[in-house]
This record gives C-alpha cells, sequence and structure tokens, in this order.
C-alpha cells in the first residue's frame, strides 16, 4: 500500500505549503511581520544502482525571510520603525526577553513604554539629560515631569560686521534677550561707535525701568569699552579667552537676581565673532544660553530611538533610548504570537545597542514598518500548492481505481 502513501505525502505537503500561503496572506496587512516559504524535501523508498523508487515527499520546512519591509508614516508619537537591521529588545511580566520588529509603541498608566500586549520596551534612561548606551538595558519608565526652573543667562555672543567704510561717529546697535534669576526676560542693547579707523567703542545698555531706580525711557549703561580691528578687519583687541562682563549691580525691578554675564567676542574655536569689513553694518546672530521657566507640552520618540519632552519655552530634554538588538541568524528565532520572537536552540548571543550603531538600523520616528509580503508571489504559490493538492488527490484516485480493478480480476 505504499502506492497510497506516495501520493498522501504530497497532499500533506502541499497542505501545510497553503497553510503557510494563507498564514503570509492574512497578515499581510500586520506590521513589521515577515513572510515564511516553504522547502520541501524528496523521502526514498529504495535506492540501488539499478532501481530508485521515491517514496514521497518528506517533511516540509519553513524559512523566514527578514527583507526590509517599507517604512510608513504613522504620526504616533511612540511609534517606532527600524530602517536596516535589528530588532526591539522587549521583556514580558516573567521577565523573559523577546524581539519584534513592530514599533506600535505607547506609555502605559504606570508612564511605562509597552507594546500592544503590555510588554515592556527596553532601553536605557537619561540621567539628566545623558544617556549611556553601553550600560545594561531596562525598561523604560518615564519619570514624572514638573516644569522646568529657569536658568539666568551666563554666556552671551554676538555675532556682527561693522562697516569699516563708516565715517568717525557712525554707530550701529545690536539687540539680544538674556534671562534673569526668575525667568523673566531683559532686552540688552549693544551700541557700537566708530571713533577712529579700525576702532569702534561698545555700551552695552538695559532699559531703565528693568532697574531698581531706572528711569523708564532712558537706557542704563552696564559696560563700556574699546574693540581694535587688524588692517585686515580681524578683531585683536580685547583678545581671545577674555569675554566682556556684563552686569548690573542696582538690583533689578523684577526682584531677580543681579544679572552677570560674560559676553564671549570669539567662538569655540577662536575665530572673532566680530569683524570690520567694507560692507553693511550687521547681525548675523546672537546667542545666550539662559532658560526659562517652562512647562511640558508633549513626550515623543526622536529619529534614533531618543524619547524626548518638548517644554513651553522650545527646549528638549532626552528622557532615554530604545535599545536595538543585532542578531547575526535571525532565520533561527522562534516566532510566538504578537509580531514576537524568542531566541532559538542555535541563535547567537543578540549584541544590544544603540540604532545605528555597528550593524544595527536606524530607528525612524512616527512610522511603522509594514509586512514584507509580496502578495502577487503569495497568490502564485497558492495556485502552485492548490495544483500539486489536486494531482496528489488524483494520483490517490486513479491508484484506487487499480485497486480495484486489481480486485475484481480476483474474484
Amino acid at each position: 500500500m505504499s502506492s497510497f502513501s506516495t501520493p498522501l505525502s504530497g497532499l500533506l505537503a502541499n497542505q501545510q505549503a497553503l497553510s503557510v500561503v494563507s498564514d503570509n496572506i492574512a497578515n499581510s496587512n500586520t506590521q513589521g511581520f515577515k513572510s515564511n516559504s516553504v522547502l520541501f524535501e524528496d523521502a526514498m523508498n529504495e535506492a540501488s544502482a539499478s532501481l530508485q523508487i521515491g517514496a514521497g515527499v518528506g517533511s516540509t520546512l519553513t524559512t523566514r525571510s527578514f527583507t526590509q519591509g517599507s517604512v510608513q508614516s504613522t504620526g504616533g508619537s511612540f511609534d517606532a520603525a527600524i530602517q536596516g537591521g535589528g530588532f526591539f529588545v522587549m521583556q514580558d511580566a516573567a521577565g523573559n526577553v523577546t524581539y519584534t520588529r513592530d514599533g506600535s509603541f505607547k506609555l502605559n498608566a504606570e508612564g511605562q513604554l509597552t507594546n500592544n500586549s503590555g510588554q515592556l520596551v527596553q532601553g536605557w534612561t537619561a540621567v539628566n539629560g545623558v544617556v549611556n548606551p553601553s550600560g545594561a538595558v531596562s525598561p523604560i519608565s518615564v519619570p514624572s515631569l514638573s516644569s522646568q526652573s529657569p536658568a539666568p543667562t551666563a554666556n552671551m555672543t554676538v555675532s556682527a560686521n561693522l562697516d569699516a567704510s563708516s565715517p568717525v561717529g557712525a554707530s550701529f546697535s545690536a539687540p539680544i534677550q538674556v534671562v534673569d534669576s526668575l525667568g523673566d526676560t531683559h532686552t540688552l542693547t549693544v551700541n557700537f561707535t566708530n571713533t577712529a579707523p579700525l576702532t569702534w567703542t561698545y555700551d552695552v545698555t538695559i532699559p531703565g525701568e528693568d532697574l531698581t531706580g531706572g528711569t523708564a525711557g532712558t537706557p542704563s549703561s552696564l559696560t563700556t569699552g574699546t574693540l581694535t580691528f587688524s588692517n585686515s578687519g580681524v578683531l585683536t583687541s580685547p583678545a581671545a579667552g577674555a569675554p566682556i562682563a556684563v552686569a548690573t549691580t542696582t538690583g533689578l525691578a523684577d526682584g531677580a537676581a543681579d544679572l552677570s554675564i560674560n559676553w564671549n567676542l570669539f567662538d569655540s574655536a577662536g575665530g572673532p565673532l566680530i569683524t570690520q569689513f567694507a560692507s553693511a553694518s550687521t547681525t548675523t546672530g546672537s546667542t545666550q544660553d539662559g532658560v526659562q521657566a517652562a512647562t511640558v507640552t508633549g513626550m515623543s520618540l526622536q529619529n534614533g530611538g531618543s524619547l524626548v519632552a518638548t517644554y513651553s519655552n522650545g527646549t528638549h530634554r532626552t528622557l532615554a533610548q530604545l535599545a536595538v538588538a543585532s542578531i547575526s541568524n535571525p532565520d533561527s528565532l522562534l516566532a510566538i504570537a504578537n509580531n514576537q520572537y524568542m531566541a532559538g536552540v542555535g541563535t547567537t548571543t543578540p549584541s544590544v545597542g544603540a540604532a545605528g550603531t555597528g550593524t544595527r538600523g536606524n530607528i525612524v520616528a512616527n512610522s511603522l514598518e509594514a509586512s514584507n509580503v509580496d502578495m502577487a508571489t503569495e497568490l502564485t504559490n497558492l495556485i502552485v500548492y492548490q495544483r500539486g493538492y489536486q494531482a496528489d488527490s488524483k494520483a490517490i484516485t486513479a491508484i484506487d481505481q487499480m485497486q480495484q480493478t486489481l480486485i475484481a480480476m480476483q474474484l
């Protein structure tokens, strides 16, 4: 009766193949899903130099394709997709570690970043806004965020050109907004006056109404001095490393501590920020490091996997960073429910680190990776396996008819 078992093995194999194809098609819209393909192996009933008879199809194998799915923007604040290799690292309630390409994350009531099944996303929590991705990973938990305290301005810069062709007595002003210890802002004005060739004086003023005892409408001077330039228009005095002290001494009208600011005339590389060339006097920018008081306006993932809080004053604070696991033989992973995988017997030890390092792909924020199922291929396979199943059933019918004929001959 081995003649029946041969086509029967084909029926079973093609049935399994149809199940795999059906699963692929069913998950064609499942985020992060990776399609399976079927491998058939033949079986031998008898094999010799003069006679080789097959025994049908042996065991069927499945292989999972980890090719990249398309990255689609969702707008979700905590959605993330991996562009390239690697997996997000998850942990279930029992402490088991799993891996996934599905980055549809959210914050639960406890402030933990989780997937839709409640598993905890693994990564690194920032300390004072700094993440150490070389440390051990742990569940990402967002701390209770309070209002951001103000920080007074300690350093400021003004980038400007003073017109070398200006006549003696010509003046030019550059405003800059600074912050006091209470978070209030004050507009300082740097007034430049041409006093001689290659020489300008400066006078930094503050509105009189901002000072205790000041006169409204009459600016009060905070510091004065002289700038000198070389014959090529480069600032020579004050020299690099000698910032100008800008300070109030009579107290601010709002009760904040006196301003104490270093006006830096050179950048961090030692290049002058103020020049004297024969072109119109103009400012090209200014900076200051003061921070106003602010409240949290939102949290979201950023490209690269950083979880960032945004404040009402426009500043940002890094809270955590997602981890990415690189696995050199991902086809050895065992698929479990909810778009998750667990390490198999032959899985190499995952290398966990920050996105975009080593062989780890980049994290694209506010996006999800689509399934990599190729619908045209799956529908073609569906026809192929169905035809195989149908042919095997015809073979069984033919063998059955032959058996009936043989029995009838013996009666």
